[in-house]
């Protein structure tokens, strides 16, 4: 699991700077510049929830696969 997690985080980073690097890539352009500004907002948010939903499934499957390997008298 704990690839999966850093995968994770690294495609969020990796998104996140791509879409930095596009905002500033377009800064000097009054109207594309304010559209990427709005779609990096977006963007941002976007990113931020799917990777701590997948954070959860990927503890959830963890929990489980603990508990059906040490039984239910694990505590987690």
């Amino acid at each position: 699991m704990r690839v999966e997690k850093f995968r994770l985080w690294f495609a969020w980073l990796a998104g996140n700077v791509i879409m930095l690097m596009i905002a500033n890539a377009t800064k000097d352009v009054a109207v594309v510049s304010l559209v990427t500004q709005i779609l990096l907002v977006v963007v941002f948010v976007a990113l931020t929830v799917a990777l701590f939903r997948m954070t959860g499934a990927l503890n959830r499957k963890a929990a489980a696969a603990r508990r059906e390997v040490l039984g239910e008298d694990y505590p987690g």
